[in-house]
């Protein structure tokens, strides 16, 4: 299953089932922090960033705090989704 998590102004378009609140948090704070040699922890291992998906293939969205505004790209992409039925988790 592929979705999108937003986190401020940045997002990522995730392989893996929709997360929960916990794991969507630990995630966005996982990808966002460039960590060199730094493995993903176990509890985290379900999920993976995607580099190549069609918006056709988002399966959930999730949106937890970040830093700045969601851009108006991905603002976009979540009207569709919307639009599309499928709802859009705010964490």
């Amino acid at each position: 299953m592929i979705g999108i998590l937003v986190c401020g102004d940045n997002h990522f378009i995730v392989s893996g089932p929709l997360p929960d609140r916990v794991a969507a948090r630990a995630l966005a704070r996982h990808w966002s922090l460039i960590q060199i040699g730094q493995t993903t922890p176990l509890s985290l291992q379900a999920w993976s960033i995607v580099t190549h998906a069609f918006r056709e293939d988002l399966a959930w969205a999730v949106i937890v705090p970040g830093e700045g505004e969601v851009t108006p790209a991905v603002a976009q992409l979540l009207q569709e989704l919307s639009a599309r039925g499928i709802a859009i988790r705010h964490d």
